[in-house]
Parts: C-alpha cells; sequence; structure tokens
C-alpha cells in the first residue's frame, strides 16, 4: 500500500509538472475560431453555397440571346464512264469525264425566349430565394458548431476541475491515513478505523483514475473535434471574456420568443424555402401559356474560303407554341407544386412551435440553474463547516470515525455537485443565446 501511495503521489506531482512545459493553451474563443475553419460540415456546406451562385447566373443566363457559330467543308468528286455520260449529254461517247466541286460555307445565330408565362422569372427568384436560404443554413450550422465547442470546451474545464478537486481529496486521505496509523500505534483509535481508511484511501485513488481518465479524453474529443493532432499536448481554461453575460437577454418569455423569430437562422431559411415553393407555382403554371421565341441567323457560302463573304444570307423569324393538350402533365406539376407549398407552410409552421418550445426549455434550465448553482455554493460552505468541525472533534477522540467520514463524504457530494451545476449554468447560458439566435462569434 505505501509504494502504491508513492506512485500516486508521483503521478499528481510529477507528471503534471512535465506536461505542462510542452503544452498550449487554447482560449475558449480560439477553439472556436479553429472549429468554425476546420470543421468538413461547414466547408462542403460553403462548397454548396458557391454552386448555388451559379445556378443564379444560369437563370439569368435564359434572359439573355443564344448565339453559335458553325463552319463546314465539303468536297465531291463525280467519276462518269461512257455509257453515264451519253445519259447525260444525249450524244453517244465511247469517252468519259469526272466533275469536282467544294463548298465552303459559315453560320451564326441564336434564339431569345420573348415570352414563357413568367416561366424564366420565376426560376431566377427561386434560385435566389435558394442561394438566401443556403446562406440561412449556413449560419445556422455555424452557431450550431459554436454551441458544439462551448460543450466540449465546459467538459474540458469542468473534467479538470474535478480532476483537481480528486487530487486534493487523494492527497487529504493519504494523509489522513498516516495520521490514522499513528494514532493507532499510541492507542488512540481502533484498528477497525485504519482498515476503514485503507479502503477510503484506496477509493479515492480510483476515483482519482478515474477522474484523469475523463479529463484526458475530453481533451481528445475536443481535438477531434478541432480536427487537430490528439497526440499534442493542450491545455483548456476559460478567461474572464470568454463566458457570456446574459443580463442583456430579455427576461420575458414573450420577448424571448419574439428575438428567436426574428434572429434565427433556421426559421429564417425556412421562410425562403416557403418563397421558392410559391416560385415553383409559378414555374409550372408557365407550362400553360402560349410561348414566344425569336430566332436570327447569318450564313454565307463560297467555292473556295477567298469568296466567302461574298454572298451573304440573313434571316429572322418568330414561332409561336400554343400548348393544347399535354397528357395531363402540365395539371400535375401545378398540383405538385401546390401540394409542396402547403407543406413548406407546415413545417415553417412545425418550426415556429419548435422554436418555442426550445425557447421555454432553455429559459426555464436557466432559471434553475441559476437556481442550483446558489443552493450549491451554500452546500459547499455549510458541509465544509461541518466537516471541519467533526474533523477536529475526531482528533480530540469527541466523535467516531464513522461521523467524521459522514461528513466529509456529505462535502465530497457538496463540491461535486457544485462544479456540475456551475458548468451547466455556463452552458445553459450559451443555449439560451443559441436557441434564440444571438450565439454570435
Amino acid at each position: 500500500m505505501r509504494i502504491l501511495k508513492f506512485y500516486f503521489l508521483f503521478l499528481i506531482i510529477l507528471i503534471p509538472g512535465i506536461k505542462t512545459s510542452a503544452q498550449k493553451r487554447i482560449s475558449l474563443n480560439e477553439a472556436i475560431s479553429i472549429a468554425l475553419k476546420q470543421n468538413p460540415s461547414i466547408k462542403k456546406s460553403t462548397y454548396n453555397l458557391e454552386a448555388t451562385d451559379e445556378a443564379v447566373k444560369t437563370a439569368y443566363g435564359a434572359l439573355i440571346p443564344t448565339l453559335g457559330l458553325n463552319g463546314s467543308f465539303d468536297w465531291q468528286h463525280t467519276n462518269y464512264n461512257s455509257k453515264a455520260l451519253t445519259n447525260l449529254t444525249g450524244v453517244p461517247t465511247n469517252g468519259s469525264a469526272s466533275d469536282e466541286s467544294r463548298n465552303w460555307s459559315l453560320s451564326m445565330g441564336g434564339n431569345l425566349t420573348l415570352f414563357d408565362g413568367l416561366s424564366t422569372f420565376a426560376n431566377i427568384q427561386s434560385k435566389e430565394n435558394t442561394v438566401s436560404s443556403a446562406k440561412y443554413d449556413l449560419e445556422k450550422l455555424r452557431q450550431d458548431i459554436i454551441l458544439q465547442s462551448v460543450s466540449l470546451y465546459t467538459a474540458i474545464v469542468s473534467n479538470k476541475k474535478l480532476l483537481d478537486f480528486q487530487t486534493e481529496d487523494l492527497k487529504y486521505n493519504q494523509s489522513l491515513l498516516d495520521k490514522i496509523k499513528q494514532m493507532y500505534e499510541i492507542k488512540a483509535v481502533p484498528l477497525p478505523d485504519v482498515y476503514a481508511q485503507e479502503a477510503t484511501t484506496a477509493n479515492s485513488e480510483l476515483l482519482f483514475i478515474q477522474a484523469d481518465n475523463n479529463y484526458q479524453k475530453s481533451i481528445v474529443a475536443m481535438l477531434n473535434f478541432l480536427a487537430m493532432d490528439v497526440t499534442e499536448s493542450y491545455t483548456f481554461s476559460f478567461e474572464n471574456n470568454d463566458l457570456n453575460d446574459t443580463s442583456a437577454v430579455p427576461q420575458q418569455f414573450d420577448n424571448l420568443f419574439k428575438t428567436a423569430l426574428a434572429n434565427r437562422q433556421d426559421y429564417q431559411s425556412e421562410q425562403y424555402k416557403v418563397k421558392i415553393a410559391e416560385n415553383q407555382i409559378t414555374y409550372a403554371w408557365g407550362n400553360v401559356f402560349p410561348r414566344l421565341i425569336g430566332n436570327y441567323g447569318f450564313s454565307t457560302n463560297a467555292s473556295n474560303p477567298g469568296n466567302l463573304f461574298s454572298q451573304n444570307t440573313y434571316s429572322a423569324g418568330i414561332s409561336l407554341s400554343l400548348p393544347i393538350f399535354s397528357q395531363f402533365s402540365t395539371e400535375y406539376s401545378i398540383e405538385l407544386a401546390n401540394v409542396q407549398y402547403k407543406s413548406t407552410n407546415e413545417d415553417l409552421n412545425a418550426l415556429e412551435r419548435q422554436i418555442k418550445t426550445d425557447v421555454k426549455n432553455a429559459f426555464l434550465d436557466l432559471e434553475t440553474a441559476r437556481k442550483q448553482l446558489d443552493v450549491s455554493k451554500k452546500a459547499v460552505l455549510s458541509s465544509k463547516e461541518s466537516w471541519d468541525a467533526k474533523k477536529e472533534s475526531y482528533t480530540l477522540g469527541a466523535s467516531t470515525y464513522l461521523d467524521q467520514q459522514l461528513a466529509y463524504n456529505n462535502y465530497l457530494q457538496a463540491e461535486y455537485t457544485s462544479i456540475s451545476k456551475e458548468y451547466f449554468y455556463i452552458n445553459s447560458q450559451f443555449t439560451l443565446l443559441s436557441v434564440i439566435g444571438e450565439l454570435n462569434k
């Protein structure tokens, strides 16, 4: 047992000192910046947004006349025998002949949609609304990444504080074990007290090992989330400007809900999706109306390239097509667009209800976390005073070892609860800011 005790003292005292010299601190803001830069989901969404921007350009291209250039060269060689030559000239002959021709041609032309039932304009608006929706989706993803970064970061800081507390607990139990053994040697305490403290010290060592494991794994989780090398050494701790102050956040639920509807990126995105569905209805109705298309062209040809443009032909025309019967496909397209519009509105209403639920839950969680934190701090002070009193009483022989340990266990539980509630309160603040759309870097 004594060898094991010195081994853990070595772990507690020497190893952290060795690591510290090589560790680099990452603040919360730095972690968020790295996450926003390295997260693969954000990268892919950014790439998709760039492609969506190009779709808008393509939609506007439908308003611009098309233009194409074509060139060709033809060569033909014909041989005539005597019979073919006789038939061709009507004069009998025993001779033969040949004929050869070449033709060079160049043409240019295109067409322009003059009217298509406003389908082109509906498509342009649809693409523009798609871009706006995608931008809000990207911003919502960024806020989700920020919130997840905060959650992982607070887990590290919380586990570090628990590890520090568990380190002090182990030192205390080892010191108390030495003290109880000395008291036993002078017959001041019975032998069962020694055995009980040895068991308590062993449990403390186990809790220390588990706390260190939890702390190290939380760092690995954060480094993996940041796409960083998990074999490198880093430290994580809050600075004063890391924690968000929620005192400026509206305290009335109705105000919070209005703020959320005004700021939530996913709600703004869903509103644009409703507009996209409206554009699709207009686009579908475009197939009911006539289509008017203008065309234009220019061409020239000659037997050799030098004579091109000696004979030029210009052309222009308008074509009108009127849909009479399309095997009900147009009617189906219109109905499908209407159904999509109704479904999108239902999604918007459902999201509005979900936002109200999220805000209410986050508001209640923050209020509860604030009250729990206040109560837990009071519990720590009270249990600490009770433990100090029992500790002194046990030293004087006025109370039993069981009384002292009961008071100490109450203090331990109070400390664990206080640490847990402290970081639950921090996470609750960030969560509330997230659900009302004000969690900005």
